[in-house]
């Protein structure tokens, strides 16, 4: 079986995000990157059919700049046979539907059984690209999946509705998107980590992918971003002082007079 993860690097959750000066993009310094925590629930998923056939083949693909490679180090690092980075600055800028049309050029001339994604990407938050390749390779797609099973040339995903979970049943080649409560990502052990390094990354630029210029990035891109701005900051916190009763009673005033919640 052959398996391919899609995964993106991301700044870590916990960073502190500042804007660059241009109000369009993040302040990379003292940034720390890691892999999108979506994308690890994929990747364990596709390990775990490895662990349970260890014919099958899982390469990881991420779209990004040099640093991309970090992400696909740890990937490889965990468990994974192969890796390409796609990278070039014409693709810098590319929306949901441009960065589909990358992966599906990067798909080009390529035999799969599963295309593994997360259900998101931290940061825009659209969850778009795998549905978009989906409906591009004309392959079903299973979306916010917490469980699947792979029985020869089908699979039966359970993937949370709103209210219900619901399980489809299909053929592979498939695309599976992979929601929090699949699994419990591993960590990479020593002697993986001490491997990866020595495991090559294969860059493709546009010339390899087949794509112009005006495909992709900002030029193939239907949408942009104009401007980047952070959540208001919270207000401090209201100590209410007194004993229990009159602590209760102003408690309550507040929340009627205040925040009208009463």
């Amino acid at each position: 079986m052959k398996i391919i993860v899609f995964i993106k690097q991301v700044p870590d959750t916990a960073t502190k995000i500042v804007l660059a000066p241009d109000g369009k993009s993040l302040d990379e310094t003292n940034v720390n990157f890691v892999i999108n925590p979506y994308d690890e629930f994929a990747l364990e998923e596709a390990l775990q059919i490895k662990d349970r056939d260890p014919l099958t083949q899982v390469t990881v693909i991420s779209l990004g700049v040099e640093r991309a490679q970090n992400a696909l180090r740890s990937a490889l690092a965990m468990g994974a046979d192969g890796a390409v980075l796609l990278k070039d600055e014409a693709l810098l800028g590319s929306d949901a539907g441009a960065t589909a049309r990358v992966l599906v050029a990067a798909l080009k001339d390529v035999s799969f059984d599963l295309l593994l994604f997360g259900k998101q990407g931290v940061g825009l938050d659209q969850g778009q690209v795998d549905i978009r390749v989906a409906e591009a390779l004309g392959l079903p797609h299973a979306g916010v999946v917490v469980k699947l099973e792979i029985d020869g040339g089908r699979a039966v995903a359970e993937r949370e509705i709103e209210g219900a979970h619901e399980i489809m049943n299909f053929a592979l080649p498939a695309v599976v998107t992979a929601q929090k409560g699949l699994n419990e990502p591993r960590y990479a052990s020593l002697k993986g980590i001490m491997a990866a390094k020595k495991k090559p990354i294969e860059i493709r630029d546009c010339a390899a992918l087949g794509l112009r210029a005006d495909q992709v990035g900002e030029s193939g891109s239907l949408t942009r971003i104009k401007k980047l701005s952070l959540p208001p900051a919270r207000k401090e916190g209201h100590k209410i002082e007194g004993d229990p009763a009159s602590q209760a009673k102003e408690l309550i005033r507040l929340l009627r007079e205040e925040a009208k919640a009463l």
